[in-house]
C-alpha cells in the first residue's frame, strides 16, 4: 500500500487536475464548444483514474485491517456515497499501466499547451504581418486615387490640346485648299499666257511672212511698170525664181521648239496615263513599258510613210499648176505646214496596232486590245507627222535590245543595275536631228541584257502567225523597210519620183 500510494504522490496527479482546471478556466470563453468539452471529459477521465488509485489503496488497506476493521467507517462514509448514483468502474488494467498513462496525457498536454503557444505565437505575427500589408494597400490605394486624378487632368489637357489641333488642322486644310486653288488659277493664267505667247509667235511669223511677200509683189509689179523689152521665152527657159522665205522656213524655229516640247510631254504625261491604263490588265511592268516603247517607235515609222505619200499626193497635185518663186518643194513642204489637220492619223493608228500585232518583243495576255492605248498612239502620230515638216526632219535614234548603253543616247531607269553596260530594254527612245541628240531617251540595263533580248524575241507572237520562220522574216524585213526609210532624204525621194 505504502509503495502505491507513494506513486500517487510522485506522479502529482492533483497537481495537474488542478493545472488542467485553471487553465480551463482561464480559456472557457475563448475556446469553442467542442473543446470545452473535450476538456470536462479529460478532467472526468483523469478523476476517474485517480479515484480508481485511491480505490485500490482502499482495499488493501481495508485487507490489511482485518474482516472487520474499518468496517464502521465504509457503513458511515462510503456506503452513503456509493448511494448518490456513483458507480464504480472496475479497473481492467494495472496500476502501473495507469501511471503510464497519465503520464502520457500529461505530455500530451504539454506539446499541446507548446502547440497553442506556437500558434498564438503564429498568429500575432500574422495579424502584425496583416496590420503592414492593410497599411501598404491603404497607400496604394492612395497613390492609385492619386494616379486616377493625375490622368484625368492629363485627359483634360489632351482633350483641350486636342480640339486645338484640330481647329488649326482645319485652319491649315483650308488654307492648303485656298492655295490649292490660287495655284490651279496661276496654271489657268499660265497656260493662257502660253497660248497668248505661241498665238503672238504665230502672228509675228505670219507678218514676216506677209511682209516679206508684200515687198515680193512690190518688186514685181516695179518690174511689170518698167518700160523695158519684153524678152523672148525659148520653150527651155524656166520661171523665176527668188530666194523669199516660205511660212514653212519662217516658222521652222518656232516649230521646232513647240514640238520638242510636246515630245518631252508625251514622256512626262501621257506615257505615264498609258502606263497606269496598262497597269490595270497587265502586272509585268516591264512588259507594259516594252508596249509603250514600241508603240512610240511605230508611231514614228506609221507618220514618216503618212508624210512622205502626204507629201507625194500634193506634188503630183501642185507639179501641174505650181508657178512662184519657191521651188516645189518648198511649196509642197509649206502646204503641209498650212494643212496639218488633213493628215489621216486614223489610218496610221490602225497601221501602228497592226504592226504591233505581229511584233515578236512583246508578249501580252489576248483579253486586251492595243486599243487601249489609241489616245497616246494618236498624240504620238500627230506630233512625229509634224516633225517631218521640219528642215532637217526630227527622228528616232536607232536602239535596239542588248546594245551596248551610251550615256549620249540614254539615261538609266531607277530600276536598273547601274553597273550593267548593255540596255535589256528601252522605256522611251532618244529624238535626234542630224544625227546629234537632242533629247535622251531612258533605257533599264541589266547583266545578261543580250541573253534576254534573244530569248524575249523567240517568245510567241500574240498574233496569228503561221509558223515561227515567218514571224522571224517579217521582223528582219521591217528593220530592214525602217533603215531605208530612215535614210531617205527629201532629194532621194524626188530623184526616185523623176
Amino acid at each position: 500500500m505504502a509503495d502505491t500510494l507513494r506513486r500517487l504522490v510522485n506522479t502529482s496527479s492533483f497537481g495537474l487536475l488542478q493545472q488542467k482546471l485553471e487553465a480551463w478556466h482561464k480559456d472557457y470563453h475563448v475556446s469553442s464548444c467542442d473543446q470545452n468539452l473535450n476538456r470536462c471529459c479529460e478532467l472526468v477521465e483523469l478523476t476517474s483514474k485517480i479515484q480508481g488509485q485511491l480505490f485500490a489503496i482502499l482495499n488493501i488497506t481495508a485487507k490489511e485491517g482485518g474482516h472487520y476493521a474499518g468496517v464502521e467507517t465504509l457503513k458511515t462514509r462510503l456506503l452513503p456515497w456509493l448511494c448518490t448514483s456513483f458507480t464504480m468502474t472496475s479497473s481492467s488494467v494495472s496500476t502501473d499501466t495507469s501511471l503510464n498513462l497519465i503520464q502520457d496525457s500529461m505530455e500530451k498536454d504539454r506539446r499541446i499547451r507548446e502547440l497553442s503557444a506556437s500558434h498564438e505565437t503564429d498568429m500575432q505575427k500574422m495579424e502584425s504581418e496583416l496590420c503592414s500589408t492593410r497599411l501598404q494597400l491603404n497607400s496604394v490605394k492612395q497613390e492609385l486615387a492619386d494616379a486616377q486624378l493625375e490622368l484625368g487632368d492629363t485627359k483634360n489637357k489632351s482633350a483641350t490640346t486636342l480640339l486645338a489641333t484640330e481647329d488649326e488642322i482645319l485652319q491649315l486644310k483650308a488654307e492648303l485648299r485656298a492655295a490649292y486653288d490660287k495655284v490651279d488659277m496661276y496654271k489657268q493664267k499660265l497656260d493662257v499666257l502660253d497660248d497668248y505667247e505661241r498665238q503672238l509667235r504665230l502672228l509675228r511669223d505670219e507678218v514676216s511672212f506677209l511682209t516679206a511677200e508684200k515687198t515680193m509683189l512690190r518688186e514685181r509689179l516695179a518690174r511689170s511698170r518698167s518700160p523695158s523689152p519684153i524678152p523672148r521665152r525659148s520653150r527651155s527657159s524656166s520661171p523665176v525664181r527668188t530666194d523669199s522665205p516660205t511660212r514653212a522656213q519662217l516658222t521652222s524655229s518656232s516649230r521646232h521648239a513647240r514640238l520638242v516640247s510636246c515630245f518631252s510631254d508625251l514622256y512626262a504625261t501621257e506615257r505615264l496615263e498609258a502606263q497606269s491604263l496598262l497597269r490595270r490588265y497587265i502586272d509585268d511592268l516591264e512588259t507594259v513599258q516594252r508596249i509603250i516603247f514600241i508603240a512610240v517607235v511605230e508611231s514614228f515609222q506609221a507618220a514618216k510613210m503618212a508624210y512622205r505619200q502626204f507629201k507625194l499626193r500634193v506634188r503630183k497635185t501642185l507639179s501641174s499648176t505650181h508657178i512662184g518663186p519657191e521651188s516645189l518643194e518648198d511649196a509642197v513642204v509649206d502646204y503641209a505646214v498650212r494643212n496639218l489637220d488633213l493628215y489621216d492619223v486614223q489610218t496610221s493608228i490602225n497601221d501602228v496596232i497592226n504592226a504591233m500585232n505581229v511584233n515578236p518583243r512583246i508578249s501580252f495576255p489576248p483579253e486586251v486590245d492595243f486599243m487601249l492605248i489609241s489616245g497616246f498612239i494618236k498624240e504620238t502620230c500627230k506630233v512625229a507627222f509634224a516633225m517631218q515638216t521640219l528642215d532637217p526632219a526630227l527622228d528616232l535614234a536607232f536602239s535596239t535590245d542588248g546594245e551596248l548603253y551610251s550615256e549620249t543616247k540614254y539615261r538609266r531607269s531607277y530600276d536598273s543595275e547601274f553597273t550593267a553596260p548593255l540596255v535589256a530594254y528601252h522605256v522611251w527612245p532618244a529624238l535626234v536631228e542630224d544625227d546629234a541628240i537632242i533629247m535622251k531617251g531612258e533605257a533599264v540595263t541589266r547583266r545578261g541584257a543580250l541573253w534576254r533580248s534573244q530569248s524575249r524575241s523567240s517568245s510567241p507572237v500574240r498574233s496569228r502567225s503561221g509558223s515561227p520562220s515567218r514571224t522571224l522574216v517579217s521582223f528582219y524585213n521591217d528593220c530592214v523597210i525602217t533603215h531605208i526609210h530612215r535614210s531617205l532624204t527629201p532629194q532621194n525621194i524626188t530623184f526616185l519620183n523623176a
